[in-house]
């Protein structure tokens, strides 16, 4: 991404990402969810607990394109090449559960 926004920028094109974390979505909810709680139990009884700093979880969809609007908007016209986690907290909980 850093790479494309660097070629993109003389062109006035901003390169960035977004990365939903707990969203309630046909792809978290597909069966991988329980594997992967299993797998990583210290994340995942964070996660069972519903322990995110933020309510309600899981989150809604309509919270993600908020963010992407915001991104494509002239209030973001100087931020490119970030990638934008939205994900109500969810990194500060994983910090916590880990040290």
């Amino acid at each position: 991404m850093r790479t494309l926004a660097r070629e993109l920028a003389p062109r006035i094109i901003r390169v960035n990402t977004t990365h939903p974390t707990g969203a309630d979505n046909p792809m978290s909810n597909n069966g991988f969810g329980g594997t992967w709680l299993e797998e990583n139990r210290e994340l995942g009884d964070a996660v069972r607990g519903n322990l995110m700093p933020v309510e309600p979880m899981p989150m809604p969809m309509q919270d993600i394109p908020h963010v992407v609007a915001w991104l494509v908007s002239d209030e973001a016209k100087r931020v490119t090449s970030k990638a934008v986690p939205v994900h109500a907290g969810f990194e500060l909980k994983k910090r916590e559960v880990l040290t």
